[in-house]
Formats: structure tokens, C-alpha cells, sequence
């Protein structure tokens, strides 16, 4: 795995992510959703690694973004991640994009989830049945990486950017610029 990481440093423009389960068992998301299954607010701090990640990925001038396929009515799961942590993402620069799975279904999009870099190089996600990630396969072959260039125009051109999203499904972020505290309301 830490090859894979490194993956993250080695990249030039873009890199992609698409997510198709609608769990994943995330060891640095345990207690965040446990806090979010008991109705209590978040602290934004187990977000500032990834947030980190993505400003010096900004900063350089490369893009990254993703797309979550996910099933409607959204699982407690999608919930969690649409209002507690994919808008401290976005704030920090990545573009977040929701597909709704029978939309995903009728495009042919599959069941996979993968990284993308520089449409030269792809790391392939492989989850277990519980959603912990078992191992990523990372490939240079040709067809592969053009294959998922292709999921992520396509998943690009039918998503729904997140903020409109959240309107949409009646959501409101618990953290980042979109989060209001009772205090800020009043």
C-alpha cells in the first residue's frame, strides 16, 4: 500500500476517483460515524490529512476529483459522507460529484472503484464483502487506463455536483463552508 501512496506524489495533472460501494469500512471513519449515528456534531480534525492532501495537490496546479455512485433512498453511510466529509473536501479543492445508481446502471458504468492519474496509470480498489480495502492493483496497461478515462467523462457528464446534490436530497453539511451553527443562524 504505501507504493500505491506514493502514487498520489507521482502524478502531474488529474487524478480521479471513482467510488461505487455504498459502505466502506474506513478505520479513520469509525468514530466519525459513530458520532454521526448518535446525532452528535462532528470535529473536523480526522478531515485535515486528506484536506492537506488535496490544497498541495491544488497548489501545484493539478485537479483532483471524484464521483460516488450510490443508491436512492441514500444509505445512513452515503449520508454520513455527503454531509461530513466530502464538504471539507470540496472546501479544500476537490470537485465532488454524486451519480445515483439507476442512472449509473442505464450509462453501463461498472461495479468498480478505482484512482486515476494522468490517464497514464490507474490503481483499481478491491474491497472485501464488509468494505475494508482488501489490496489496489495498480496498472500502466493501455486499454485499462483508457477504459476508466472513459467511466470518468462519462460518470462526469451525469453527475450531480455535491452542494446541488445535498439541495436536492434535502441535506445540509455538518462540516465546512456549507455547515451553519445554531449560534451563526440566530
Amino acid at each position: 500500500m504505501p507504493d500505491f501512496l506514493r502514487t498520489f506524489n507521482d502524478f502531474h495533472d488529474q487524478v480521479f476517483r471513482l467510488e461505487t460501494l455504498d459502505f466502506y469500512d474506513s478505520a479513520s471513519e469509525r468514530a466519525p460515524l459513530e458520532r454521526f449515528r448518535a446525532g452528535l456534531p462532528q470535529d473536523p480534525s480526522w478531515l485535515d490529512p486528506w484536506a492537506e492532501r488535496v490544497r498541495s495537490i491544488r497548489h501545484r496546479g493539478a485537479s483532483i476529483g471524484r464521483v460516488h455512485v450510490v443508491s436512492e433512498p441514500l444509505t445512513e453511510y452515503a449520508v454520513f459522507e455527503m454531509t461530513c466529509a466530502y464538504p471539507s473536501n470540496a472546501d479544500a479543492g476537490e470537485e465532488i460529484a454524486i451519480l445515483p445508481r439507476p442512472t449509473a446502471h442505464e450509462l453501463g458504468v461498472p461495479d468498480v472503484d478505482y484512482w486515476l492519474f494522468d490517464d497514464e496509470r490507474t490503481g483499481t480498489m478491491v474491497y472485501d464483502d464488509t468494505g475494508t480495502l482488501s489490496h489496489v492493483e495498480v496498472s500502466t496497461d493501455p486499454a485499462l487506463v483508457r477504459e476508466h478515462a472513459h467511466w470518468r467523462q462519462v460518470c462526469r457528464d451525469h453527475a450531480v455536483p455535491l452542494r446541488r446534490y445535498l439541495a436536492q436530497a434535502g441535506l445540509q453539511a455538518q462540516v465546512g463552508s456549507g455547515h451553519h451553527t445554531q449560534e451563526a443562524d440566530v
